[in-house]
């Protein structure tokens, strides 16, 4: 059975019984209402060209030019007590924080969205062709061939070339 919703409709009621007295209605039921006046709109583009003036690093950014929120000088809401991103405290419970303890993201048996079907790190896994794996087979940042981030000058491993020392 469903239900049928009706407006609520005034009528006038006969006189019963010659009643007397006149029943108050409020002031609110009688009075036409007021159109609500709105604030001129503020997503335009920015001076700067910017669609959005909420993504504009310009308009929104603070003394340090990072963006108001995300800045731990500033005293931004991104950051809990502890110094640390809000959402990624241990002791704050940050919601990227799974029940074990790991991030979400990356843990094993909450499923996380960056754990493969092989139980891998969905970028580091060759079997899914993951980002980190180059044409050769090898992780992108160590593949000479590659011209990887962790090959120096020199043509060693950045961490251990000695002529470099790391740097």
């Amino acid at each position: 059975m469903t239900t049928v919703r009706r407006p609520m409709v005034r009528i006038d009621v006969p006189n019963i019984d010659d009643a007397e007295g006149e029943v108050e209605v409020p002031e609110l039921l009688t009075k036409k209402g007021v159109k609500r006046k709105r604030a001129p709109p503020t997503k335009g583009p920015c001076e700067h060209g910017v669609k959005y003036r909420s993504h504009c690093k310009v308009c929104s950014a603070c003394p340090h030019g990072r963006w108001r929120s995300m800045c731990k000088e500033c005293g931004g809401p991104s950051f809990c007590e502890h110094g640390r991103q809000r959402s990624r405290c241990k002791e704050c419970g940050g919601s990227e924080i799974c029940e074990h303890g790991r991030l979400r993201a990356k843990c094993k048996e909450c499923g996380g969205s960056q754990i493969c079907p092989h139980g891998r790190q969905r970028s580091s896994c060759k079997e899914c062709g993951g980002g980190g794996i180059c044409e050769h087979g090898r992780q992108r940042y160590h593949c000479k061939e590659c011209d990887g981030n962790g090959i120096c000058t020199h043509g060693r491993q950045r961490n251990t070339c000695k002529e470099c020392r790391g740097a």
